[in-house]
């Protein structure tokens, strides 16, 4: 289903500088929104009357907290450690924002951000956040983004604190970006870990969320809700404030502010389980808002470091094989050794371009069961499972799709070649 929203940037623009007046950027058009969340299943593990977490994303901390304390407690805990503020600074010209022409105007923003990966004794880290956080349309930078980024550490607002951060790349289309933070001494010395990132697609609705990010830019803070849909497409004004975009989103009812952009979603174990990047606004709509689910982050977290570090590119690069998929059945299946619904789909070809260099290989009709990419294996069960699958192909990479083809279930092989390549801005 698409729905049509208001795009609130619950980016939060804090402070606007120039030599003559100043101005909020109230009517940019978008605003993107932070969102809360948790999975509730089964939330941390009893030992001699303690509940507790084991902390894998950095120095393998264990956070023990007494089982009489809220699960929810305990999975903040653990999801603060692994979350940052952000802070933008862009410059732009004056005239644009009703000031004199020829003038250069600085002003910041304040957004949140996950720790994806940390290597703490080198004091190097990569952070994920919104594309939205650190891109402006009236920047005065070739690209937009900021020219420069900050991040902050929980419990470490003050300035003597702040850790630069550079721009990796990112896709508006995706509404991610990648930040890289290299040799920080406040990092080395600090409880900061990684987040640990759950399987997404396991996500039933209403497990518990939990949006922890920078709302109002006043540091961080948490929020809890549940999942209310666990997959769903939205359709919105991207933050180039012309193109619409289409997400493919989990929505929650967590509340989530201007600031919260770009923070983590995490389940009662503490697992990041989305990114919050937009929210419902109009008067008749209370709390719900939109998180990226944390397998489409992955996807293209890896992506953006394989084709972007240390390269002359910026954005994902997506692998298209010329076949159109479609949703021949659907149903709802009930688990009974989960006790979870989760929706199956019979995920069919029902196109192939001419030009497509798979057209030797898979064809019209064909069911997709599966698809192993570098011999890790991705279940086919909705049409989002194909399309998240190949993010994580590279060119030269092995890729078998299993496949049904006239009630016969067969292995093939499909060579993944540079022309497949597709910029996804």
């Amino acid at each position: 289903m698409k729905t049509n929203i208001k795009l609130l940037a619950l980016l939060l623009i804090i402070g606007v500088m120039m030599s003559l007046t100043s101005c909020y950027l109230s009517d940019l058009g978008f605003e993107f929104p932070l969102l809360s969340g948790d999975d509730g299943e089964n939330g941390g593990s009893q030992s001699n009357g303690d509940t507790y977490i084991n902390v894998e994303g950095g120095d393998n901390l264990d956070i023990t907290i007494n089982s009489n304390s809220s699960e929810n407690i305990l999975a903040a805990a653990k999801s603060l450690l692994s979350t940052v503020s952000v802070y933008c600074e862009f410059e732009t010209s004056a005239s644009g924002f009703g000031g004199m022409t020829g003038q250069t105007q600085k002003y910041s923003s304040a957004g949140s951000g996950v720790i994806y990966w940390l290597d703490k004794k080198a004091g190097d880290a990569i952070i994920v956040t919104n594309h939205h956080v650190v891109f402006d349309s009236n920047a005065n930078t070739k690209n937009h983004i900021s020219n420069k980024i900050q991040i902050f550490l929980y419990g470490q607002q003050l300035a003597q604190y702040a850790i630069e951060a550079e721009y990796i790349g990112g896709s508006m289309n995706y509404d991610l970006a990648v930040l890289k933070v290299e040799k920080s001494t406040v990092l080395m010395e600090s409880s900061a870990v990684a987040a640990d990132i759950a399987d997404s697609n396991s996500v039933s609705v209403l497990e518990t969320a939990i949006a922890i990010g920078n709302p109002e830019g006043e540091g961080i803070s948490a929020t809890v809700g549940h999942v209310n849909v666990e997959s769903e497409y939205i359709q919105m004004l991207g933050a180039d404030n012309q193109t619409y975009v289409e997400y493919r989103v989990m929505r929650v009812d967590a509340a989530v502010n201007s600031g919260n952009s770009g923070g983590g979603l995490f389940n009662a174990r503490g697992e990041l389980i989305g990114i919050v990047n937009a929210k419902m606004s109009a008067s008749s709509v209370d709390n719900i808002g939109y998180a990226i689910p944390s397998n489409v982050v992955k996807g293209v977290v890896e992506n953006i470091r394989y084709y972007c570090e240390g390269k002359d590119a910026y954005t994902v690069q997506r692998c298209m094989m010329g076949i159109t998929v479609s949703a021949n059945s659907s149903k709802a299946v009930y688990d009974t050794e989960t006790g979870k619904i989760r929706i199956v789909e019979e995920v069919m070809i029902s196109d192939i371009t001419s030009t497509s260099a798979v057209k030797n290989y898979l064809q019209k009709n064909d069911v997709i069961n599966s698809i192993t990419i570098d011999g890790v294996k991705y279940e086919v069960i909705r049409i989002y499972n194909v399309v998240d699958a190949m993010l994580n192909a590279r060119v030269g990479s092995s890729v078998v799709l299993n496949v049904t083809r006239n009630g016969e279930r067969l292995d093939i092989t499909v060579p993944i070649v540079e022309s497949m390549l597709t910029e996804y801005k």
